[in-house]
């Protein structure tokens, strides 16, 4: 009880640290005291942040992810080619037991982590050739999304005093994930398994390690053991559009009553919930996404990226091109940003004026759609713009 006079002068006394910003020495000289602070030793500290820099590389790259702004079909067809498929059924086999042991431990089918092994890495072959610690200060001390990188400095250094990160030579992909599946710093604490029995987490030259860590990270963030995640399905010339959607959830078996059929195979569960997606309208491809498809965004925030992820897994198992459809033209990265203005000008929150095709903006379109008397499917057309 004695103790607690002092507690209580230490917790008022402790210093506000920087949280971005300002002169980038002085913002490293913060997280070297907070660091401390926290319990890592200060020789440690030291030596982590010795020669650390900004680099100018990684902000260039956060702010020029054009790519994202395309539309599922091209964004879809530029990431899937005949090689990768063929490559990734030749992983499968290669690494049979480990797949294996992910389906029975974790209950995620294969095509799930080759996907992503194949879109973050191209199976291993190009991890990146950033600094790590540098890309994660520099993106912590940007004013963008500190939140998100802060506390992956602190846990890279945590992997520093563990033996297990060289600030100076750990080389990885521009917003500091490294590896095969590419893993932050804090996932690797959190879910870096021993998957070839070396004793070692080696996510950069081991694909059993790194694959069984991306398998116990996606069970942590959620992911239903056996259970699908994505499916191609045809939709009736009735269908009610504004139901569409990732943010509408009905059972599997108010789906099959509305018309939703599978183009292969047969409908989950009757009693999961699910969502159905048109990413280009309703002349376009259509899917019904389940639950574990929600765990995708905890991976990446891209909705055209993980639904293109969700579906190359579904074509690694076998599952047949899907139907393009003849979608409506979209907009252009300027007319997008045009649209976002005027959504936001009706009251809309769009967030940023960026030109992609968001969440946000998505469900601005939606409504617009509705109140126009369009089909109300999410897609901006240049019917859609010239009407608002």
């Amino acid at each position: 009880m004695r103790l607690l006079p002092l507690c209580f002068a230490l917790l008022i006394s402790t210093p506000a640290f920087a949280q971005c910003g300002g002169s980038f020495s002085s913002f490293v000289q913060s997280l070297k005291t907070e660091a401390v602070a926290n319990g890592h030793s200060k020789a440690a500290t030291d030596r982590f942040f010795k020669g650390v820099r900004q680099d100018p590389k990684v902000l260039n790259a956060d702010r020029a992810q054009g790519v994202f702004q395309k539309p599922f079909i091209e964004f879809s067809r530029r990431l899937i080619s005949q090689n990768r498929i063929d490559r990734g059924r030749s992983m499968a086999k290669k690494y049979d037991a480990i797949f294996d042991k992910i389906e029975t431990q974790y209950g995620i089918s294969r095509g799930v982590l080759l996907a992503f092994w194949a879109f973050e890495t191209d199976y291993g072959s190009f991890q990146g050739d950033f600094n790590t610690r540098n890309a994660l200060v520099t993106l912590a001390h940007d004013c963008r999304r500190p939140n998100l990188f802060r506390p992956q400095i602190f846990a890279a250094l945590t992997l520093y005093e563990q033996g297990n990160f060289d600030p100076d030579r750990t080389i990885g992909a521009w917003a500091g994930e490294i590896g095969m599946v590419q893993m932050l710093p804090k996932d690797i604490l959190e879910n870096g398994t021993d998957g070839d029995g070396d004793g070692k987490v080696t996510l950069k030259s081991s694909a059993p390690d790194a694959l069984l860590s991306g398998g116990r990270m996606l069970s942590h963030l959620g992911w239903q053991a056996g259970q699908p995640w994505l499916q191609e399905v045809t939709l009736p010339q009735t269908f009610d559009w504004s139901a569409t959607g990732i943010a509408t959830k009905r059972s599997v078996s108010e789906w099959a009553a509305l018309g939703v059929k599978p183009r292969q195979g047969n409908l989950a569960d009757a009693r999961l919930p699910a969502s159905v997606i048109v990413p280009q309208g309703h002349k376009g491809p259509a899917f019904i996404a389940y639950p574990n498809f929600d765990v995708y965004f905890e991976w990446n925030q891209s909705f055209v990226y993980v639904l293109t992820a969700a579906y190359f897994a579904n074509r690694l198992e076998g599952a047949k091109i899907y139907n393009a459809g003849k979608p409506d033209a979209g907009l252009s990265g300027a007319q997008m940003k045009q649209l976002q203005r005027k959504l936001q000008a009706r009251g809309h929150d769009v967030g940023k004026i960026d030109g992609i095709l968001g969440a946000g903006t998505r469900a601005a379109v939606q409504a617009e759609q509705a109140r126009l008397g369009l089909p109300a499917d999410a897609w901006p057309t240049a019917t859609l713009l010239n009407k608002l």
